[in-house]
């Protein structure tokens, strides 16, 4: 994987990779497994303005705790006040939990302070998803935030660069068309294929893991011994 190439030769203090389902869960994958780091998922729900989903008002991104970021200028323009956002807000939790349950059970997300957290999908239209997961991150004292992703237009690129610390991108097609266009093979992935990634991933970190400690434990014996 290309992307876990370029990462790699950044030299990054403590990575963690964390995946915006579904799409980036198999980039993201790939990236792990390239820099030998833990792989978690961010999941972001949108909120939709009243009358117009596409269009969001705000955003819940899960976590420990959760958190909610405003598209304050949709706010204004709609003028909603606090307890229309909060019932607005509350009618996508349900949905947002049932992706945490799905992929992550009962794991707790992987800690980010004082580590490097990069993020990735699959690619970058708008970039607005990703624009709010940088911004929820950021509270959760990373050293440092990387977007990492294998296409997107350069304008989305210009921007996601003015909130995350570094921008990785592979491709940055003139005529940005559907994501799908840019790839040879694009299939839809359902939950269960998020899930099986997340799992041998996880197994994958934990095979290194204890090949590190043993690689370690043998070295002290060997300078004890002399």
């Amino acid at each position: 994987m290309k992307l876990g190439v370029e990462l790699g030769n950044l030299q990054l203090h403590q990575p963690v990779v964390l995946a915006l389902p579904r799409g980036g869960v198999p980039v993201a994958a790939e990236v792990a497994k390239a820099l030998n780091a833990p792989l978690d998922v961010l999941i972001v729900r949108k909120v939709g303005a009243p009358g117009n989903p596409e269009l969001a008002v705000a955003a819940i991104v899960d976590g420990d705790p959760g958190e909610v970021v405003l598209n304050r200028e949709i706010v204004e323009t709609y003028s909603l006040d606090e307890g229309e956002l909060r019932v607005l807000i509350a009618n996508e939790r349900p949905e947002l939990e049932r992706r945490r349950v799905a992929y992550r059970g009962k794991t707790r997300p992987i800690s980010i302070a004082g580590k490097t957290a990069i993020i990735v999908d699959d690619g970058a239209a708008t970039g607005t998803t990703m624009k709010i997961a940088i911004r929820a991150l950021k509270r959760r004292s990373p050293r440092e935030i990387i977007v990492a992703i294998p296409v997107s237009p350069q304008q989305t690129l210009y921007e996601l660069a003015q909130e995350a610390d570094r921008v990785v991108c592979l491709s940055q097609p003139g005529q940005f068309r559907a994501l799908g266009h840019h790839y040879l093979r694009f299939p839809q992935l359902s939950d269960n294929d998020v899930v099986c990634a997340m799992d041998e991933a996880a197994q994958r970190y934990k095979t290194s893991q204890r090949h590190v400690a043993g690689h370690s434990s043998k070295a002290e014996k060997n300078r004890r011994s002399h």
